[in-house]
């Protein structure tokens, strides 16, 4: 009787051993591209910025710094300016697909400004019919943002901003869901700007510029009740910059930026089952608990907060992987007689995060009060950016008494 027990009880302990649970992952490339809900709100809605590779947190002050780094505006020349642009948007395939920016700022003192914006995206124009002899039903799916920003100089050469946001997107398909409505949400930006005094260096002067911009901090879009919840494409922006002053007519700027998405990366996923057999394969017979479960990384299901510190150090193959996930641009401006200016730019994602390559090139002309801006984009990836071939423009008018910043 205790033979049969002990062998019994060895019987068991060897199942246990060989039945337990395994995750085999999905058969999927290594490529892990982080999406969010609203990404127009990244894609550059000025033609300057445009034309340096999407840089614009620490390139000097311009009316659509609203976008990229509010904290500038306390440097403004002007007192006042308004920023108008139009960006056509997979402009080869259609032609009612655009981006709309408009901006406003005001500096209300020597120490503190405010702004307000309005970037309005279509998608333009939809039909849908059953068949071909009925009536189409046209609707045109949008989504906009309104935002207003204070910024304060808190020491001669620093400055820090702060931005309010409203989100609406309205892409639901009331054909194919009639209790579709538009998601919306609400987001904060948090901005500082450094802009240093025009430093000698021999044969030419000099000016240094750094900011950051924590863009987009803010709840989840949720369509509807039953749907699944988009994150805000929060972001942080880090950049540097340096004005060759050459002479009193020649200047050439230069700036390089980061990016990094404040977003959860997607796990590895992968089906688990209880693996009886010990061969780490999914045999007959044996359970499958999850077709769905994580092999590898974090849930990425959490609260935006959470989200944004678990982004730091969830990629599921580690810090190279974080790092892969750093976008950078590099950006370079050059003035003749603060009149006419010519840009180029290059920007890089790396190829399992997007790979967005791209060059730009640009142009600005200035006339009293006047700024008139365009820029161009070339991909240099195999991944073509909707923006390939599309030329941005942009219109700003400044006025108002003139400030003394260098």
């Amino acid at each position: 009787m205790k033979k049969i027990f002990i062998l019994t009880l060895i019987g068991l302990v060897t199942f246990n051993l060989s039945a337990q649970e395994v995750i085999i992952p999905n058969l999927n490339s290594d490529s892990r591209v982080i999406t969010t809900g609203v990404p127009f709100i990244l894609i550059a809605g000025d033609a300057r910025s445009a034309g340096m590779a999407d840089i614009g947190v620490a390139s000097s002050t311009d009316a659509f710094s609203q976008q990229w780094n509010p904290a500038k505006y306390v440097f403004a020349i002007s007192k006042q300016g308004i920023g108008i642009t139009y960006t056509p948007y997979l402009s080869q395939l259609v032609n009612d697909i655009f981006l709309g920016n408009l901006t406003y700022y005001n500096r209300i003192n020597e120490r503190s400004a405010v702004a307000v914006g309005l970037r309005y995206f279509s998608l333009g124009e939809i039909e849908f019919r059953q068949n071909l002899e009925q009536e189409p039903l046209l609707q045109n799916p949008n989504e906009f943002i309104f935002d207003a920003s204070y910024s304060l100089r808190l020491a001669d050469r620093f400055a820090m901003g702060i931005t309010g946001r409203y989100i609406n997107s309205n892409l639901k398909i009331i054909v194919l869901n009639e209790d579709a409505s538009a998601a919306s949400s609400f987001a904060v930006d948090v901005s500082g700007y450094y802009q240093s005094e025009e430093i000698a260096y021999g044969d030419f002067d000099g000016r240094w510029r750094g900011g950051f911009n924590i863009s987009n901090i803010g709840p989840k879009l949720k369509y509807d009740e039953v749907g699944s919840e988009s994150n805000l494409p929060t972001n942080l922006a880090l950049s540097v910059g340096f004005d060759f002053i050459l002479d009193q007519y020649n200047k050439v700027g230069v700036n390089l930026e980061f990016n990094k998405l404040l977003v959860p990366t997607p796990p590895i996923r992968g089906t688990k089952f209880i693996d009886e057999n010990g061969n780490g394969q999914i045999d007959d017979g044996e359970e499958i608990l999850d077709n769905n479960a994580i092999y590898k990384g974090k849930d990425p299901d959490v609260n935006f907060f959470k989200g944004m510190l678990q982004s730091f150090g969830d990629a599921p193959n580690g810090f190279s992987e974080e790092i892969n996930e750093i976008v950078w641009a590099l950006g370079v401006e050059y003035w003749y007689q603060d009149v006419f200016a010519f840009r180029a730019g290059y920007f890089n994602e790396h190829e399992t995060k997007g790979s967005r390559k791209y060059m730009t090139l640009g142009a600005g002309f200035k006339y009293t009060t006047i700024n008139i801006d365009i820029s161009y984009l070339i991909s240099t990836s195999t991944v073509i950016s909707p923006l390939e071939g599309t030329l941005r423009f942009g219109l700003t008018f400044n006025f108002g008494d003139e400030y003394d910043e260098y």
